[in-house]
């Protein structure tokens, strides 16, 4: 395929070369590469032109396999990875060169893909370079890593060009000309021979200018080809120049580099240095450094971290129709994240939308539908999380059903019904015929109540009504009663009679049931002449007590229980039906003619409360066990079952468990993951509804039980006890150990005893109380919140039985020389030693039994320890340790020597003077501190200032002489001995002092003129020009020098200033300063200083400018206001 750049006669063909495996030829044997770490075959290079497809070769290879299609201007690699034999997930990586990560370089250019085959076990890994260009050209790599297996492939891609045969010659050579021009007439001539490619020329046309390159006058050490840095940290580039004076530019895709916190210029000799600190993507660009014309030329290549999530992913269970939002957090703000599902990348469409806010990204589904259930991933650079989506289909519930209404004529009838999904709409029938609104028919869809309003009811509106909602196989039926009001006018006398409708809401014969909140309305029929008197009463309480008269109607209209009568009707309302108005109800009506009663049983029935004690009582690897306690209170109503959820701890979002009622009060919960810490609430479900949600049980993490510990064995044995140690398990999983149990029984018994009451933590224990002489099995098992291991069996048993061991003593190498200590220092001496069975220990010193109160003695059953708190000197002398058993002993003797600082020398003399020299002797302390005097310090001193001056220092004799002493002063001395805790703190002073007398020269004094000091003033610092601002305070000094001191004065344009407040003038031994508090606008001018004495004046002047800053309303621009 051919590429124009620029004109019909210039055609390139790019070639592209990488390696692929070799096709084995029938009837040879075939040729296996050398196996090397995972490859089973090595690939082998081939040559692709860019426009064709390669038939790529049968690949033989089983862990890794190298593919490349080649689709117009596109290259694809493919690698294969089998994990059929791998524990974990593979790592690839594509790499360039030895160290350059590709992964960091995604974009348009460079394409990453990743899927996974579940039948075969086999990821597939695709890079595609878009576009192929020369700069692709180089050597290659992936890299495979799982756990402790690595392997590597390389390949390599080579771009060339290369003219066709039918390239038609021209007239006009374009190069030559192009070859002789200037850069800057390239655009021109490329304009005026139609080359549209100017990438493409100026590529060819370097190629053509290339030379021999020459060696650099400037510099001894270029910068290197490329540097790579990490985003965030900082690079060093480093030249070296041929002359230390020379100066350099350093510059940025052409543009120059000014020094600035971020870049930092450096030279130290002829070595020229550019740091750039804290690196970001702007940074990845060309960097060239300039001497004189030479230049040297770098490219630098920012790396992006690794992206990890910080924010998991969340199991969520939905049902058709709700929306779904996925979250994650990463760690980069600018990072960005691939979506999947079972495999497959997801795109932006209708259905699916991406949401990015800083470190958060959302992936949303509107509306789930069933066809949404699956597995959810989410890519970064540096890790991946997945989530499950489980969506159910949806129920309606019916929240209140619609109620029978019996009404008069021109009353208001209202049928009210309540679901539990506002968006559901539906149709009213009567009769089986659908409703039609009218001005005297209303039909209302509020939220998630549906209302019919029926006017100034008539006889034809009797009759039965439904409401069905869309779309579910669900309907709801009442009745309309039409009451018809006869008035006879024929006076007479009936018994009463109280008619108990005992259809509609009663369940059987004189109960009802009602639904606690909802309203109940008992409507009784009453006859008798004349009306009668209605009492009604629940238990021994008058509720209300009425008598019926004709033609009117009496109502209690307050409370939220009340009793309406009408003409042979009784009217019992109770407002929002409470758990309290349950009962026994008593009706009595009576007029002369005689009396009647009834009862009337209300049930009120209502959601049941929470279940209660919600607990885990056993989890395994991805499961838990979940009990709970029925509610106390049904609702009046049979329980039907229960629903639970779950939830990570910490999180907000609850996941439904299941959405059929569960009947049993114990459940397990599946598909958890191990080491996080879930919740769980039970909901119970009863015919009237669900109750609230019970209280969330304790966190609790599923875990499994360890493996068995490892590498039992016995460490010790004695009469009655055996010493066991263990390592840990090799799998502990996320419930780590709790402690080890130990068992043991006789070798041939089947019965296991414990021998430790609570778990251990240690990985050893002694077992006590055995028989001696039996041979016993032991066993270990690892304990955690899972429950026990399976157990580690020793595999052959042990004879309990004591094994004598010769005593040895083991006595450290600091203790086998003289140990010395100070006084008041502290002696802790541990001297191990073994044998069996415990060996008697014996301490001496000198010969003699050791003295307790003096020394500390601990023993134990391998080592021994003496300690001593604040040693003093009676500690000193030889110790001698002895270990028994029976017949066998073994002895050590250690010396300690407690030292301290010696005595001061004694009886100093001044033995002989002679010129300007002193001997002097002395005798050694009388307390030597317990060790060796290792020398003296002398020091002398003169009677006139009697300050002590070192003369010598470690002088190991104890006699000296003391040379350069001064003539004419007299001289005592005095000596400090010193040891190994060093100087004495006193010491030994000469009884008689050393003269050194004069030889009798006389100095002839020179007579003494006094200097006349007196000078004229002058400044020998001038006054400095300053520019202030408005508002800052500001101080101006001048020095002068003058005798007698001169007097000063300050001037501010040529007017003294006097004694104002806004001045302050200081001298300070001839510095002279003028402070100006605040100064405004107006303190600028000229400003003199002048000095005056007897012999003359001298003055010095400045100018002092003040600026004023102002703020620009209109274009927020600052100007400067000057006076002076």
């Amino acid at each position: 395929m051919s590429i124009n750049v620029g004109f019909q006669q210039f055609i390139s063909v790019y070639t592209v070369s990488l390696t692929l495996p070799v096709e084995h030829v029938p009837g040879e044997e075939p040729q296996m590469s050398q196996i090397s770490g995972l490859f089973v075959e090595k690939p082998q290079t081939v040559t692709a032109i860019k426009g064709e497809i390669l038939n790529c070769p049968q690949l033989s290879a089983v862990f890794i396999h190298i593919i490349l299609f080649v689709t117009g201007k596109n290259v694809t690699f493919v690698a294969k990875v089998d994990s059929s034999q791998m524990l974990r997930k593979p790592t690839m990586k594509w790499l360039k060169g030895k160290w350059m990560d590709l992964g960091s370089k995604a974009g348009k250019h460079l394409q990453f893909k990743e899927s996974y085959d579940r039948n075969t076990k086999i990821y597939t890994y695709e890079l595609t370079i878009v576009k192929v260009v020369d700069g692709d050209a180089g050597g290659y790599r992936c890299e495979v890593t799982s756990k402790d297996k690595c392997d590597s492939c390389t390949f390599d891609i080579s771009v060339e060009e290369r003219k066709q045969k039918e390239e038609p010659e021209i007239d006009v050579d374009v190069w030559e000309i192009l070859k002789n021009a200037k850069p800057c007439d390239y655009e021109k001539i490329a304009f005026q021979y139609g080359i549209t490619d100017l990438r493409g020329l100026l590529k060819r046309l370097k190629k053509m200018k290339k030379v021999e390159p020459k060696k650099s006058d400037a510099f001894l050490k270029k910068l290197g080809p490329a540097y790579s840095v990490e985003k965030g940290k900082k690079i060093h580039l480093n030249v070296e120049l041929s002359d230390p004076n020379a100066q350099v530019r350093w510059l940025r895709n052409g543009q120059e580099i000014k020094p600035s916190a971020k870049y930092i210029f450096e030279s130290v000799g002829g070595i020229r240095k550019l740091t750039i600190n804290k690196c970001t993507l702007a940074d990845d660009a060309a960097y060239e450094c300039v001497v004189g014309e030479e230049k040297s030329f770098t490219e630098v290549f920012v790396q992006e971290p690794p992206v990890t999530i910080t924010k998991m992913l969340d199991d969520i269970h939905v049902v058709v129709g709700e929306k779904v939002e996925f979250e994650v957090e990463v760690s980069d703000e600018g990072a960005n994240v691939k979506w999947m599902k079972d495999g497959v990348e997801l795109s932006r469409d209708g259905k699916y939308r991406f949401k990015k806010d800083g470190t958060k990204h959302w992936l949303i589904i509107n509306e789930a539908t069933a066809e949404d259930i699956g597995t959810y991933y989410v890519y970064t650079s540096g890790g991946e999380s997945k989530a499950e989506l489980e969506v159910e289909e949806k129920e309606l519930e019916v929240l209140q059903s619609i109620a029978d209404l019996t009404l008069k004529a021109a009353e208001q009838a209202v049928f009210k019904c309540e679901v539990s999904d506002e968006k559901v709409t539906g149709k009213w029938f009567k009769d089986g015929v659908e409703v039609t609104p009218s001005n005297r028919i209303k039909m209302t869809h509020i939220g998630r109540t549906h209302k019919l309003v029926i006017d100034d009811v008539k006889p034809e509106d009797a009759g039965d009504y439904t409401f069905v909602p869309d779309g579910y196989a669900l309907s709801l039926s009442a009745k309309l009663n039409f009451l018809e009001i006869k008035i006879d006018y024929v006076p007479r006398q009936e018994p009463p009679k109280i008619h108990l409708d005992t259809t509609g809401s009663f369940v059987n014969k004189n109960t009802i049931i009602v639904v606690a909140g909802n309203k109940l309305r008992f409507d009784v029929d009453i006859t008798g002449e004349p009306p009668p008197t209605v009492c009604w009463k629940k238990g021994d309480t008058v509720r209300a007590c009425w008598q019926i008269v004709t033609y009117s109607h009496l109502m209690q209209t307050e409370g939220r229980v009340r009793v309406e009568t009408r003409k042979n009707l009784s009217y019992f309302v109770i407002e929002g039906a409470e758990r309290s108005d349950e009962g026994l109800y008593h009706i009595t009506v009576t007029n002369p003619a005689g009396e009647d009663k009834a009862d009337v049983m209300v049930k009120i029935v209502d959601v049941p409360d929470p279940p209660e004690n919600v607990k885990c009582t056993a989890v395994g690897e991805d499961s838990a066990s979940i009990q709970w306690d029925p509610p106390k209170f049904d609702g009046g109503v049979p329980v039907k079952g229960y629903l639970m959820e779950r939830k990570k701890k910490g999180s907000s979002r609850w996941t439904r468990l299941n959405f059929d009622i569960y009947e049993s009060t114990t459940y397990e919960a599946k598909k958890m993951i191990e080491g996080v810490l879930y919740e769980m609430r039970v909901f119970a479900v009863n015919g009237i509804g669900i109750s609230q949600p019970s209280a969330s049980s304790k966190p609790f993490m599923p875990i499994a039980p360890t493996s068995e510990p490892t590498r039992l064995t016995v460490e010790d044995v004695t009469d009655g006890t055996c010493a066991l140690k263990w390592l840990p398990p090799e799998r502990i999983g996320a419930g780590g150990i709790d402690g080890y149990i130990i068992e043991y029984c006789v070798e041939g018994a089947t019965e296991w005893v414990q021998a430790n009451e609570t778990p251990v933590e240690k990985n050893s224990y002694r077992v006590r109380g055995l028989p001696v002489g039996e041979k016993m099995l032991f066993r270990v098992t690892a304990v955690n919140i899972a429950g026990r291991s399976p157990p580690a069996v020793m595999a052959q048993a042990v004879t309990i039985r004591e094994i004598v061991e010769r005593p040895k003593i083991r006595l450290p190498r600091q203790l086998r020389t003289k140990y010395i200590k100070r006084v008041g220092e502290k002696v802790n001496l541990v001297i191990p030693f073994q044998g069996k069975p415990r060996p008697v220990v014996t301490w001496l010193k000198d010969g003699a039994p050791l003295d307790t109160k003096l020394v500390n003695i601990r023993t134990s059953d391998v080592d021994t320890i003496l300690f001593i708190r604040q040693a003093a000197r009676e500690h000193s002398g030889q110790y001698t340790l002895s270990v028994q058993i029976e017949n066998m002993e073994d002895k050590v003797t250690l010396e300690i020597q407690i030292v301290d600082k010696p005595g001061p020398p004694i009886a100093a003399t001044v033995t002989d003077v002679w010129g300007f020299n002193a001997a002097l002797e002395w005798k050694p302390p009388k307390d030597n501190g317990n060790c060796e005097i290792t020398g003296y310090t002398i020091q002398k001193a003169d009677l006139k200032t009697k300050e002590w001056f070192m003369v010598l220092e470690h002088n190991r004799r104890p006699s000296c002489t003391v040379s350069d002493l001064v003539m004419g002063n007299e001289y005592t001395f005095r000596v400090f001995s010193e040891n190994i805790c060093g100087m004495s703190d006193d010491a030994g002073i000469s009884k008689n002092t050393a003269a050194i007398t004069k030889t009798g020269l006389k100095q002839k004094q020179q007579p003494y003129k006094e200097k006349d000091m007196c000078s004229s003033p002058k400044f020998i610092t001038p006054l400095v020009d300053r520019s202030v601002i408005a508002g800052y305070s500001a101080a101006i000094s001048c020095a002068v020098r003058g005798h007698p001191k001169p007097k000063i004065i300050w001037m501010k344009n040529k007017m003294i200033i006097g004694e104002n407040p806004k001045y302050l003038m200081q001298n300070n031994q001839g510095v002279l300063t003028l402070n100006i508090r605040k100064p405004s606008l107006f303190d600028g001018g000229k400003y003199t200083c002048r000095a005056i004495n007897d012999l003359g004046q001298d003055e010095v002047e400045c100018k002092l400018e003040v600026r004023g800053m102002v703020k620009n309303l209109h274009h927020l621009q600052c100007v400067t206001l000057t006076m002076t």
